[in-house]
């Protein structure tokens, strides 16, 4: 599939147990036991870890022998413009490492600027460079949490140009430091 994405199991396992809007779509959870599949948002009691696997199309799933959730209706698109959507997460999440402008997603999606802002914001609330942003910072925290990287390391290595944007917007979106994170990250491992 061309709009396949890099995330790992954990990290697409995280995005589970949160009930993450933002990868609706661009992957689909399947519960070996029950032979269901439902979109990463979806609110029903989770499964154990060991009976889930992973897809990226929702004819690949299907074809494996998983039925859709009734509750979450993962094979229905709500909107016209979901496939522009979908494409447009799955190039910041396989580009989040580089430095990306508007027309450079426009570009690749093959739309006006002016208009995919529009549109994703219509769809997602939120702009192709918050929505950026944030898969950032989530793939910061996943560093934070299950590497030895320093704040500097973790910084470039996910995208951010600079420490002090880093800082800010991680601030922003998790509500304390990449230190006061990682601490509670430890201090929650202990416990």
């Amino acid at each position: 599939m061309a709009n396949q994405i890099n995330l790992s199991f954990d990290e697409m396992w995280e995005k589970i147990i949160v009930c993450d809007r933002k990868y609706d779509g661009l992957f689909f959870t399947a519960v070996k036991t029950t032979k269901i599949y439902c979109r990463p948002s979806c609110r029903s009691r989770k499964p154990k870890k060991i009976n889930v696997e992973f897809f990226f199309d929702f004819h690949e799933v299907e074809k494996a022998g998983y039925r859709p959730c009734k509750r979450c209706q993962p094979e229905v698109e709500h909107s016209p413009h979901i496939g522009l959507v979908k494409n447009v997460i799955a190039f910041l999440l396989n580009h989040y490492k580089q430095k990306l402008v508007l027309q450079d997603i426009a570009n690749h999606v093959g739309v006006s600027s002016f208009y995919l802002e529009r549109v994703f914001k219509q769809e997602t609330a939120e702009t192709p460079r918050t929505y950026l942003e944030k898969i950032r910072v989530d793939k910061a925290a996943y560093l934070l949490d299950k590497t030895m990287l320093t704040n500097l390391e973790i910084c470039y290595d996910v995208g951010f140009q600079s420490p002090s944007n880093f800082y800010r917007v991680f601030r922003r979106l998790k509500n304390c430091s990449p230190n006061e994170y990682r601490a509670l990250k430890e201090k929650e491992l202990r416990s």
